[in-house]
């Protein structure tokens, strides 16, 4: 029998454009040498490749489903889902409490500071200055190997650094040969790329380091020009970098990047990426450092963690959590039981009334410019007292960019300020909601799984998943939005008749049993009226907008 080839990691990575019967054979061969498979990395790989989070959910419904199911028929809908789910859950692998013996971080920080690890005195100073002092358990694990000059795959939680953990090496070892392009940061979602780019500002403010962000919806020209400067790190998202690649006339390259980085790398190993990622392999330098940090590990990263180097270069460094539970112990995370057709009632509920845990968070609505005349109507008074208060920090996530622009205009109507984040904005359009959310004038950001990556809001205090994600990897990362950096938060799913299995697989992929939170069934329909008024106000307005339009045009024009 001849004797099989090993695989490199960089081998492993070009596999993924291979055909489908190619990668199931490869995939297949890992297996048999692995002595353990979790549960979710085994679905992950049968499926072959991971959809597209804006399509998941297909099936959701947008406010447009009727009401002519009856009460007795959905309480007893209800009553058969929350059995079956108490019932299936003694099933699944009892894992918390050897989590419960593996917490050793706070041990770690206390033992190590940033000086320790190799970091210069002119990038503790910038740490400082942002109130940073002692590193996290991924940073401290990742800085020293990364400054060695070895790879690195980094596995920790949402919130826990590790942006830091890649980027003060890459600073440190720019500072010693300063040149440009140095590193190259590929990111899933342009949010992300933005706000990555923030923090090499920050950090590297003393030295002038220049970035570039090089992402989808921004003018390629002046982004062009940019890159023609050279500067020193290039964030980007992998189909605009290659389109820049491909359209450039060679006043730049990347032949002398010393840093690849893959941040929330299991979404870029997915299928999407596949073609701009091989690509990329193809025209970047084999001398270089590539990091994979990710707080979800699936099966394509352990392939690559699992493969022999390279000739002539090392094993690279692998952290991995030392917890069996993926989500932070201070994140109180419920689900509620809830008829499909009047979601919208159970929603508006919860937000007039959030848990008192989070009240503290609740702001202030902003000050008008200019200030109202004193003499008011009778009638425009009443209309004032009406209005709700409004709910602390809150991200929705749902599944459909329809159902996002719809919850926005629903809840506008209900006089709550909220805001969009999908793909059908404009990236100024994008980069505004974000900003108005950040800063607290609307404090409901309602977003597709664009904004579930990587986003660092300060004091976010609740997620509610108003579509369960169809991938439970997804769940991590969406309510990873809150409770970061050792801060409190609540994560609330709105489970329908059509949830359960989707339950059970991210409690099984969390290691975390999630309450039932119940609510008063009467208060929620005191407000039945108003809810269903602004439902139909709200399917109107997108009716009349053409949502969409732009996308069906272009999709006409493909098949011509």
């Amino acid at each position: 029998m001849a004797k099989r080839k090993n695989l490199t990691s960089d081998d492993l990575l070009r596999q993924q454009e291979q055909p489908q019967s190619k990668r199931t054979k490869l995939i297949t061969r890992s297996r048999k040498e692995e002595a353990y498979e979790s549960p979710s990395d085994a679905s992950a790989s049968s499926s072959g490749s991971v959809r597209s989070p804006l399509e998941l959910n297909g099936h959701k419904d947008d406010g447009d489903s009727s009401d002519e199911v009856s009460g007795s028929e959905n309480d007893q809908a209800n009553l058969q889902v929350s059995a079956r789910i108490n019932m299936d859950r003694l099933r699944l692998p009892q894992r918390i409490e050897a989590g419960k013996t593996l917490r050793r971080t706070a041990e770690l920080q206390a033992s190590v500071s940033f000086s320790q690890l190799g970091v210069s005195s002119a990038i503790q100073n910038s740490l400082k200055a942002m109130s940073i002092h002692i590193p996290t358990e991924i940073q401290a694990a990742c800085i020293p190997p990364l400054l060695a000059g070895k790879d690195c795959i980094g596995n920790a939680k949402t919130g826990s650094g590790k942006t830091l953990a890649f980027a003060l090496p890459i600073i440190q070892k720019l500072s010693v040969d300063p040149y440009g392009i140095f590193a190259l940061v590929l990111t899933p979602t342009r949010e992300l790329a933005f706000q990555i780019s923030e923090q090499f500002v920050i950090l590297g403010n003393a030295m002038n380091i220049r970035t570039a962000v090089i992402v989808g919806g921004m003018d390629m020209m002046a982004q062009a020009l940019e890159l023609g400067n050279r500067p020193h790190i290039v964030i980007a998202t992998p189909g605009r970098i290659v389109d820049h690649l491909k359209s450039g006339s060679g006043e730049w390259n990347l032949s002398r990047v010393k840093f690849l980085v893959l941040d929330e790398a299991d979404r870029l190993l997915s299928a999407s990426f596949v073609p701009e990622l091989s690509y990329l392999f193809n025209v970047l330098p084999k001398e270089r450092q590539t990091c994979l940090f990710t707080a979800t590990l699936t099966s394509s990263i352990e392939n690559i963690a699992s493969a022999p180097p390279r000739p002539g270069k090392q094993k690279p460094f692998i952290h991995r959590m030392t917890e069996s539970i993926e989500t932070v112990a201070t994140l109180k995370q419920s689900y509620i039981l809830v008829p499909s057709h009047v979601r919208e009632s159970y929603l508006f509920h919860f937000l007039c009334n959030p848990p008192e845990s989070t009240l503290h968070l609740r702001r202030a609505p902003p000050e008008p410019l200019a200030k109202k005349k004193q003499d008011k109507s009778k009638k425009s008074q009443i209309a004032e007292d009406q209005v709700p208060q409004q709910p602390p920090p809150t991200i929705i996530f749902c599944a459909r960019t329809r159902t996002a622009a719809y919850l926005t205009l629903l809840l506008k109507t209900l006089s709550i300020r909220s805001t969009a984040l999908h793909s059908r904005l404009t990236q100024r359009e994008r980069l505004s909601s974000l900003s108005l959310f950040r800063s607290s004038v609307v404090p409901v950001l309602i977003s597709t799984d664009v904004g579930a990556r990587g986003l660092d809001i300060e004091e976010v205090a609740i997620i509610i998943n108003w579509d369960l994600p169809e991938e439970p990897e997804e769940y991590t990362h969406r309510v990873g939005r809150t409770a970061r950096a050792g801060r409190g938060g609540i994560a609330v799913s709105f489970v329908t008749e059509t949830d359960e299995e989707r339950v059970l697989k991210i409690e099984d992929r969390i290691g975390v049993k999630l309450e039932e939170l119940v609510l008063p069934e009467d208060k929620v329909l005191e407000k039945l009226n108003a809810v269903s008024t602004a439902k139909r106000l709200a399917n109107m307005e997108i009716h009349d907008s053409d949502f969409g339009k732009r996308e069906r045009t272009n999709r006409l024009k493909t098949q011509r």
